[in-house]
């Protein structure tokens, strides 16, 4: 709605009382607004107790219409698209690490898991994870290979059973404590799965130029 007051302010005092005089032909409003300034500069309108009621039921009644035409405006107006996109920091997500950590190697997961934390500026917790990668590695190393030799268990079958612990440990302890329930954006896992087959094909490459005995103790170590 028109701010007629502040438009009066500007009006000489022969304008305002055209307003007035000329009444019939202008908004209720704006004859109202002429009369309160003309009555604030000390040059009340002698038609003015005449004027008023007739006035300011007027003006009433259009800012009545007006708002009614406003709320049927708005009843049409057509729905605002909701921004479903979600927001906060672009990670990769809490599924995505613990399948990686199952499917290629815990050592893939909890480096996913590592660059979440250091985004989120928890280096503190990244640095421990990365402690507890290299712990596991050593320890895996000392005690699942003369398991599953003792066992007899299938390499890839072990080393899928070594990968469950560290797998379980990223996504119900160091997410929930760490990351926590906040939002953010899913980042593609495109380039680490690249990054992994680059990685296997290139050290395929350096096992088939490996002494036998050598090769056979690299392969062991690679499908634990």
């Amino acid at each position: 709605m028109e701010d007629y007051a502040a438009k009066m302010l500007l009006k000489t005092d022969a304008a305002l009382r055209e307003y007035v005089t000329g009444h019939v032909q202008y908004r209720e409003a704006a004859v109202l607004a002429a009369l309160d300034e003309l009555r604030r500069r000390g040059q009340p309108a002698a038609e003015e107790a005449a004027l008023r009621p007739a006035l300011e039921a007027g003006a009433a009644a259009q800012a009545t219409r007006e708002a009614a035409l406003e709320a049927e405006r708005q009843r049409n107006a057509p729905p605002a698209e909701a921004d479903d996109e979600p927001s906060g920091p672009v990670l990769y997500s809490q599924s995505a690490i613990v399948l990686f950590s199952l499917l290629f190697t815990m050592i893939m997961g909890g480096i996913l898991l590592s660059i979440n934390l250091y985004r989120l500026g928890k280096k503190g917790a990244m640095l421990g994870l990365l402690l507890f990668i290299v712990a596991y590695l050593v320890a895996g190393s000392f005690l699942l290979g003369p398991l599953l030799a003792a066992v007899g268990i299938n390499p890839v079958l072990g080393g899928l059973l070594f990968n469950i612990p560290a797998a379980l440990l990223y996504g119900l302890w160091v997410w929930p404590r760490y990351v926590g329930p906040i939002s953010y954006r899913s980042r593609s896992i495109l380039l680490p799965v690249l990054i992994y087959f680059v990685f296997a094909w290139g050290a395929l490459k350096v096992i088939s130029f490996l002494p036998p005995k050598e090769r056979q103790k690299l392969e062991k170590m690679m499908q634990k």
